[in-house]
């Protein structure tokens, strides 16, 4: 996937994966998802349920934002994304999809 890199500023601290599920055809819930504390979330302007780009070492892909009380501040748990491993950093940012600029592509907040 290709798009523009997220700026460098408070809301795009990088987090650091302490979980990761690989889920299964069979299972009941399956898919891309990225839990995280409450705080770091709405430091991201993120809430429970949205979509969030989830940017790793190689690759960087949309997933289901999911709130985490138990999760320290700083470290995200992640479902089905490729190319993210535990103890690697990611960064997780919210898609600002009302703003198309000149390009006609979704530009970042």
């Amino acid at each position: 996937m290709t798009g523009p890199r997220p700026k460098d500023d408070l809301r795009n601290r990088p987090l650091r994966v302490v979980g990761f599920v690989a889920t299964r055809p069979a299972d009941a819930e399956r898919g891309p998802m990225v839990r995280m504390n409450p705080e770091d979330a709405r430091t991201r302007l993120l809430v429970a349920g949205e979509l969030a780009w989830v940017y790793g070492p190689r690759r960087h892909e949309l997933a289901e934002v999911r709130l985490d009380e138990t999760l320290v501040r700083g470290d995200v748990s992640l479902r089905d994304i490729v190319g993210v491993a535990p103890s690697e950093l990611v960064r997780v940012i919210k898609p600002d999809l009302d703003d198309r600029g000149a390009g006609g592509r979704a530009r970042f907040v």
